[in-house]
């Protein structure tokens, strides 16, 4: 693969031309006009993602206070845990989107990536209101300590922290590549079995506060994971030499290994709690990674599980909007294949 190094985008360069000529390593103006970028679509992504707005501490959590004394032992653990896992991925996502957006010679993208940003911070803050509303701070503590501290959960995350720090050390087209690569998997895989738990617990009126800012983050992500694969794939037409055998090799063995990782670790946070259907769950992580993948252009790698075992969470996700936009489903390339599954409109 060609080593090809970014630079960041300078701020402003008035004798560039406003519409940027590339993504990545382009030249533009740092002027931004909506009605002239080059993915004109990429609007409409834009205004979904202000409309999503919604702040952690509207969310009432008084009957969730009460409640969570009243939850059996597995499920008090499975849900500190849970918080635990979500809070470790979500943190860093403020930080990655903001570095993507630092080297996008696109305004729009720069745009965008800020919008997601801000909203991974508050996804990040809902999840310290949640524990403040049920917990003591001791019990806090602990559970955002778990990224740290749980051998299992370190293990499950080392490929992803291990890429994200070799995009800051060395900012190549590679890395931004495979970066966006993780940034999917974890916006459209690695959230969800822990976003089911809380869905479970609501399917029983249980915690039914932190279920209902469950499903604003779900739907955040949900958008945050359909501009990501787009901006991948844009990013590969543009860049047609990365576009190769052993690059789409590596993505299919990552997306399997981080399937087998997160199997895993839902069996190690839920097996012990009744009505999870572990199997149904297993299921549910490789539907999501076959998703991931047709959305990023790519073939599946679990046909058996191309519909969703545990279609009751689409219950949960409030209001998603699941029309499609695909400005690749006339594209056509070696490697890559796109098809009429590509919308986000499942989940």
């Amino acid at each position: 693969m060609q080593k090809v190094m970014l630079e960041k985008a300078k701020t402003l360069e008035p004798r560039n031309p406003n519409k940027s000529t590339k993504l990545f390593g382009g030249e533009s103006s740092g002027i931004l006009n909506w009605n002239d970028i080059a993915y004109p679509h990429w609007y409409k992504m834009y205004k979904r993602l202000v409309g999503n707005y919604w702040q952690a501490d509207e969310v009432n959590m008084s009957s969730d206070v009460k409640q969570f004394s009243t939850l059996s032992k597995e499920e008090q653990d499975a849900y500190l845990k849970i918080i635990g896992l979500l809070s470790t991925l979500d943190a860093p996502q403020t930080r990655t989107a903001l570095l993507i957006s630092l080297y996008a010679t696109d305004p729009s993208v720069q745009s965008i990536m800020a919008v997601i940003a801000q909203q991974e911070a508050v996804h990040n803050e809902s999840y310290s209101y949640v524990l403040s509303s049920v917990v003591s701070w001791n019990e806090q503590n602990e559970a955002f300590q778990l990224g740290r501290t749980d051998e299992l959960l370190l293990k499950r995350n080392e490929q992803l922290t291990e890429q994200y720090n070799a995009f800051v050390d060395n900012p190549s087209m590679e890395n931004m590549l495979k970066t966006l690569v993780y940034t999917s998997l974890l916006e459209g895989m690695f959230f969800y079995s822990g976003f089911a738990f809380f869905y479970h617990l609501a399917r029983q009126n249980k915690m039914v506060g932190t279920s209902t800012m469950i499903s604003y983050i779900n739907r955040d992500e949900l958008e945050h994971g359909r501009f990501i694969t787009e901006l991948f794939r844009a990013t590969l037409e543009e860049n047609p030499s990365h576009n190769n055998a052993e690059f789409i090799d590596w993505i299919y063995d990552r997306f399997q290994q981080s399937v087998e990782l997160e199997i895993e670790w839902s069996h190690y946070v839920l097996n012990k709690l009744e009505g999870i259907d572990m199997d149904d769950m297993d299921g549910y992580i490789k539907y999501r990674a076959n998703k991931m993948l047709r959305m990023m252009g790519l073939e599946e790698l679990y046909p058996q599980h191309v519909e969703n075992p545990m279609k009751w969470v689409r219950a949960y996700v409030d209001n998603f909007d699941g029309t499609k936009t695909d400005f690749f489903e006339q594209k056509s390339r070696q490697y890559t294949k796109t098809s009429d599954l590509n919308g986000f409109d499942d989940l």
